[in-house]
C-alpha cells in the first residue's frame, strides 16, 4: 500500500508531478516512497523513450538473400507415370501409322537414306506404273528391267537440272533370262539414264542404286539410292518374284 500524507499519495504525487503537500518533507516514510517512485518513473521514461525512438526510425533494408535454384513442384508419381505411358502410346501409334503409310505406298517417295551406311548418299523413289507399288508382283510382271547397280558416272547436262547417270549393273532381277538384244540387261553391263536431279538429289558416283523400268519405257520410274533403301526394296522384290512369274501384264 502506498504511503499517504494529509491525503496525498506518494506514488500518485510522483506520477502527476504535483508539489508535495505541506509538512511532507518532515514525513520520512512518505518522502522516501516519493523519491523511490520518482526514480522508478525516471527509468520508465528512459525506457519508453528508447522504445519510441526505435519505433520512429525506418527499419534497416535487409541485404538480398542469394538466389536459390527454383525446383519444380513435385508431381504425383502416378501422374508422371501416366503421362509417360501416354507419350509412349502416341509415339508408338505414330510409328505404326508411318509404317502402314510406307507399306501402302510401296516405300514412299523422296525418302532420304540418312543411315550413315553410305556417306552422302540419298534415295529418291517414285513409281508411276498406274499407282502400282514398286516391288509388288503386278509391278514386276509389267517391268522391262529391275536391277541393282553402281553409279559409275554422274554428269549434269550444261545449263539444266538434268543428270546423265551411268549404272554398272551388279544384280538383275528382271528380265530373269537376259535379253541378248537389250544392252545392259546383264550384270557387269551398263545402262545410261537421263533424269532430273530432283528425282535423285545428292546422288554421286560410287553410290549403290536400284532402278525399275516399266515395259515400253526408256527411263526408270523408280529409284532407290543407298544401301538401306535398297535393302528394303530388295526384300520386297525377291518376295514378289514367284507370284510375278504367274502373272501377265495387263
Amino acid at each position: 500500500m502506498s504511503t499517504e500524507h494529509d491525503g496525498a499519495d506518494a506514488l500518485m504525487t510522483a506520477i502527476t508531478g504535483e508539489p508535495l503537500p505541506p509538512g511532507a518533507h518532515e514525513d520520512a516514510a512518505f518522502l522516501a516512497e516519493h523519491r523511490a517512485a520518482e526514480a522508478d518513473l525516471a527509468v520508465l521514461r528512459e525506457q519508453l523513450g528508447l522504445i519510441g525512438h526505435a519505433l520512429a526510425e525506418p527499419p534497416p533494408t535487409p541485404e538480398p538473400a542469394p538466389a536459390l535454384p527454383v525446383r519444380p513442384s513435385p508431381r504425383p508419381r502416378r501422374r508422371a507415370f501416366s503421362l509417360a505411358l501416354g507419350g509412349l502410346a502416341v509415339a508408338a501409334a505414330a510409328s505404326v501409322m508411318a509404317g502402314m503409310g510406307w507399306l501402302m505406298s510401296g516405300g514412299g517417295t523422296g525418302a532420304a537414306d540418312s543411315s550413315g551406311l553410305d556417306a552422302g548418299s540419298s534415295a529418291e523413289k517414285q513409281s508411276d506404273a498406274g499407282g502400282v507399288a514398286f516391288g509388288s508382283a503386278r509391278y514386276l510382271a509389267c517391268s522391262r528391267l529391275v536391277a541393282e547397280g553402281e553409279a559409275t558416272a554422274v554428269e549434269r547436262l550444261p545449263g539444266t537440272t538434268t543428270l546423265r547417270i551411268t549404272l554398272s549393273l551388279t544384280r538383275v532381277y528382271l528380265p530373269e533370262v537376259p535379253d541378248e538384244d537389250a544392252k545392259g540387261s546383264k550384270p557387269d553391263e551398263e545402262q545410261v539414264f537421263v533424269v532430273d536431279e530432283n528425282v535423285v538429289p545428292g546422288i554421286r558416283a560410287g553410290d549403290p542404286v536400284l532402278v525399275g523400268v516399266p515395259r515400253g519405257a526408256d527411263q526408270p520410274d523408280f529409284w532407290a539410292v543407298g544401301e538401306r533403301q535398297i535393302a528394303l526394296e530388295r526384300a520386297m522384290v525377291t518376295a514378289s518374284l514367284p507370284e510375278a512369274r504367274e502373272l501377265t501384264c495387263g
